[in-house]
């Protein structure tokens, strides 16, 4: 017998400005209720009049980052997912302006469990999660010693283990 998801009737925004990734989502996010918006200005009107489980917004086309900063500003749990700007600076910036987690375009088919992740985190954020998820991936795409280059993503990892250690 299947498990009920996690997601079902969780009231989802999705901001892309790529029509066809906007029905992709709908296709894999059908157990919940989600808005599409296709540009910025009517994804800060969604923000501005719904509270929303999750928010998932595109970087590129629809000023990812600073639907983002008002996204977090509302407390929802904000997910970015992208293509073209899927690079360490893309990813350290949604990480610093509070994003939950960091979704390739590619793994779209997928992010029904990247989402739960973020349920089950009662919307804080799951790097853990996603970079045991990831990793191999964000190798693949960034070089293979992308973390370990970075200051940043040296002292984030770090941060992760400690917490992590916590629990």
């Amino acid at each position: 017998m299947a498990t009920e998801s996690l997601l079902k009737d969780k009231l989802i925004l999705a901001v892309d400005d790529e029509e066809d990734v906007l029905e992709s989502l709908d296709e894999a996010l059908d157990m919940c209720m989600l808005h599409k918006a296709n540009d910025y200005n009517e994804g800060v009107q969604y923000l501005s009049s719904y509270t929303y489980d999750i928010v998932i917004l595109d970087i590129m086309g629809v000023n990812g980052f600073d639907l983002l900063k008002r996204s977090v500003a509302r407390g929802f749990p904000t997910v970015m997912l992208t293509a073209h700007a899927l690079s360490p600076s893309s990813l350290e910036k949604a990480i610093k302006l509070g994003a939950v987690s960091f979704l390739p375009k590619e793994k779209l088919a997928e992010i029904a469990s990247f989402l739960e992740d973020v349920v089950l985190g009662a919307g804080k954020p799951v790097w853990r999660q996603l970079f045991e998820k990831l990793g191999g991936f964000f190798t693949s795409k960034f070089g293979p010693d992308w973390r370990e280059k970075d200051k940043f993503f040296r002292e984030f990892e770090e941060q992760l283990m400690r917490e992590s250690g916590k629990k």
